[in-house]
């Protein structure tokens, strides 16, 4: 198991999500010094507070995992709309242009 990069997914979420270390560490009752360990892999992480952190997350613990046989498309609308959830009605319309043209060069060079 790679704590490393499962910390680095871990941070991604974390900052899509909008949080802090310290407001991530709260959430899951350890201290923000053990949170950026677990981030940077310099610790490996329990059970227990690998669950933690993704229900405070709202993922599965799937999501966290560095397994590209558990990704999604369900994963990735997730994420997709939790950035679009902190996004104005102007913003939204903007990731959506850009999403609509990205596919459309996608499938021409497919």
């Amino acid at each position: 198991m790679d704590y490393y990069k499962i910390g680095q997914k871990i941070r991604k979420i974390r900052k899509a999500h909008g949080l802090s270390q310290e407001e991530l560490a709260e959430k899951v009752n350890i201290s923000t010094t053990h949170m950026s360990h677990i981030e940077t892999g310099n610790t490996k992480l329990s059970l227990p507070v690998f669950v933690d952190i993704a229900n405070a997350l709202e993922v599965r613990t799937d999501d966290l995992l560095d397994n590209p046989a558990t990704a999604t498309t369900s994963t990735s609308l997730d994420e997709i709309a939790t950035v679009l959830e902190r996004c104005s009605a102007q913003e939204a319309k903007v990731i959506a242009d850009v999403v609509k043209a990205t596919k459309r060069s996608i499938d021409k060079h497919l």
